[in-house]
């Protein structure tokens, strides 16, 4: 790829330790449903080089236990992708240690996230995701059943700074995954209110990396660059980063993340429209061989088009045209009717993605009564089908 040479950052090289494993440079893909399936896991560890840590899309522990067929090939791992990492959602303990077993028996991973983090009406007006911390007594007996069936396993957690301002857990949670044996702690600087608005509270991930210094606290929200993600390790002094919508549509982050850590003086990844094109290609190919559809894997492909497109020269119409192909033939030649010699463009390494915010929070009849009781949250409360 075309590239930029940089100035070598003021870091050393890092590494991360989750359990049993090293995590070099500590960089990981954050959990995005719908987005970080094995193709996409593929083209970011191939342009890292194999370094970092690439976790699955968000595994709903329900659907686990029962063996949905659609659950079990969001589970599936290329050969060549090591550690194993899955993130499961649940909100009923017994659930979710059922889940946490089978995988450890089953051998189904290496590595096992809880989903605490997310902020979508359908997760939290369960009790679940992002909502579930503010329930402190749930939040530890779900990650003491995870922790326990994990045997040998290292067990995480990924969460938000609370409900909205008002109604903030991270001190808490982040208290308890300790107590409870969690290895690490990824911490989103936002609330479940702002949902993908506003900005990350950097502020929030220092105060928690301080407040839980035994075990390692990652930060998340607002990497958009490798110079970000570098910003937040020294302003914070958290142990590593996870990287969500900045790398959509821009697998090849990656390379500037571990470029970056590594304290190289590499030039960072600014790839021409035509190489762009290449990399869509591939995309949209790795989903229809995981699938075992082309057709379905050009479909599925549609969403990523505007993310790789970001900032180059290309009109509205081709867009939409591009948005609506159907097999690989179609969208390479859209493709190659674009100005393929268009260098990267300024500004493209910005925001991106979801970036809704100030969302009116859905969550269960009087949730906030009590940050205790429990009571009424059970099994029947856990999602039928994994993706949120």
């Amino acid at each position: 790829m075309s590239t930029l040479t940089t100035s070598a950052p003021d870091t050393d090289a890092a590494q991360l330790r989750i359990g049993p494993h090293t995590v070099a440079p500590p960089v990981v893909l954050a959990p995005m449903a719908g987005i970080t399936n094995a193709p996409f896991r593929t083209l970011c560890r191939e342009f890292s080089g194999g370094k970092g840590l690439f976790v699955s899309e968000m595994i709903t522990t329900r659907a686990l236990v029962e063996r949905n067929e659609k659950t079990m090939q969001l589970i599936h791992f290329d050969a060549t992708e090591t550690p194993r990492s899955i993130q499961l959602y649940g909100v009923d303990p017994v659930t979710v240690g059922k889940a946490v077993r089978m995988i450890a028996e089953e051998d189904l991973a290496d590595h096992i996230d809880l989903n605490f983090g997310c902020p979508v009406p359908k997760v939290t007006r369960k009790g679940g995701g992002s909502a579930l911390p503010y329930k402190r007594h749930l939040l530890r007996a779900i990650v003491r059943e995870a922790v326990t069936g994990a045997g040998g396993l290292p067990v995480t957690m990924k969460m938000r700074k609370g409900i909205d301002d008002d109604h903030l857990t991270f001190l808490d949670a982040g208290r308890i995954a300790v107590e409870e044996g969690v290895t690490a702690i990824a911490l989103h600087g936002r609330t479940t209110a702002q949902h993908y608005g506003g900005t990350a509270d950097w502020d929030a991930i220092a105060r928690l990396k301080g407040h839980v210094p035994e075990i390692p606290v990652l930060g998340n929200g607002d990497i958009w660059s490798a110079e970000d993600a570098l910003r937040m390790v020294r302003e914070t002094g958290c142990d590593g980063v996870v990287v969500g919508r900045g790398c959509l549509g821009r697998p090849w982050l990656f390379a500037d993340l571990v470029a970056a850590f590594e304290g190289r003086t590499d030039a960072y990844a600014r790839p021409t429209l035509r190489e762009v094109a290449d990399v869509m290609v591939r995309h949209a190919t790795l989903l229809g061989e995981w699938i075992g559809d082309e057709a379905r894997g050009v479909v599925d492909f549609r969403k990523h088009v505007a993310w790789y497109l970001k900032g180059f020269a290309v009109g509205s119409e081709m867009r939409k045209q591009l948005a609506i192909t159907s097999s690989l033939e179609a969208l390479r030649a859209g493709l190659d009717e674009l100005d393929l010699d268009q260098p990267w463009p300024a500004g493209a390494d910005g925001p991106r993605g979801r970036t809704s915010g100030n969302n009116r929070v859905v969550l269960p009849d009087g949730w906030l009564k009590d940050p205790y009781d429990c009571a009424g949250v059970g099994e029947e409360a856990e999602l039928d089908t994994s993706g949120g």
